[in-house]
């Protein structure tokens, strides 16, 4: 567990460098026109960031979950269509019952977006999402291949404003015999508005849904938001990003309220 705050220590050292930095990149780039594509999830940009996610008020015993998600992302030009690869690593310390903490890799995430490049207002993308089971203990993942669609939608006016929405719903093909089946739904809706000096304020929970739990313990619907600033470090844009959301609908065991801090480093092409 301690590595997971060295990281997460880190990042905050990160950030604080690129925050009290006042000059724009080395290399000139336009930090608006970085933070506008940086709210669109199948931008053609280069960027790997590192979402730390903070659950509070789990019970028995009122505990506290931590995930961090590196989550590198790598377009690739293929003629009319861009395909926006995005990989979810996450690390995790889950609380087990009222004193007891596993940590370790959980199930790693892989998503790919074939997306037109025609510059319509209405952008999409649609492909695969696989997950795999990587967690290294029982706790931390389903023991599950998994697989299934993922599609995304969204349109970006000129006043800045971003609004859509990404789904995707995976079912187990394989793994652990004695592991309950997978039939698990993430759908995020988003809306931001980006602001001059490359603020941006935004709302974008992540609902999920575990089709295979009982009734009344299929959903985690969270409420919040929060802001985001592109800064400099060095000759890099970094996107740092702060939001809450309370869980308005939880599953009885689940958190009640969660944190999710990003810093996430851009490399323009």
């Amino acid at each position: 567990m301690n590595k997971i705050y060295f990281i997460f220590g880190f990042l905050l050292l990160v950030s604080y460098s690129a925050w009290s930095q006042d000059d724009p990149p080395a290399d000139g780039t336009d930090l608006d026109a970085v933070n506008l594509k940086l709210q669109n999830p199948i931008a053609d940009l280069i960027s790997l960031p590192f979402q730390n996610n903070t659950s509070f008020g789990i019970d028995p015993g009122n505990r506290t979950q931590n995930v961090l998600n590196i989550q590198p992302v790598y377009p690739i030009n293929a003629g009319s269509f861009n395909i926006i690869t995005r990989t979810i690593v996450p690390l995790v310390s889950q609380p087990i019952g009222a004193d007891e903490t596993d940590f370790g890799l959980g199930d790693i995430l892989f998503t790919a977006f074939f997306s037109p490049n025609n510059g319509k207002a209405l952008t999409w993308g649609v492909g695969p999402a696989i997950s795999f089971p990587t967690a290294t203990e029982n706790t931390l993942g389903f023991g599950k291949w998994s697989a299934g669609p993922s599609l995304v939608a969204l349109t970006q006016t000129s006043g800045g404003w971003t609004i859509g929405g990404l789904i995707n719903n995976v079912w187990s093909f394989a793994g652990q015999s004695n592991r309950a089946d997978v039939n698990f739904m993430t759908f995020q809706p988003f809306v931001s508005l980006s602001l001059p000096k490359s603020w941006t304020v935004s709302v974008a929970p992540i609902l999920t849904s575990n089709w295979e739990a009982p009734s009344g313990e299929q959903w985690t619907v969270p409420l919040g938001g929060g802001v985001s600033k592109v800064v400099p470090f060095g000759k890099l844009p970094v996107n740092l990003s702060l939001q809450a959301y309370y869980n308005v609908e939880r599953p009885t065991f689940g958190p009640e309220w969660s944190t999710r801090f990003v810093v996430a480093f851009v490399f323009p092409k």
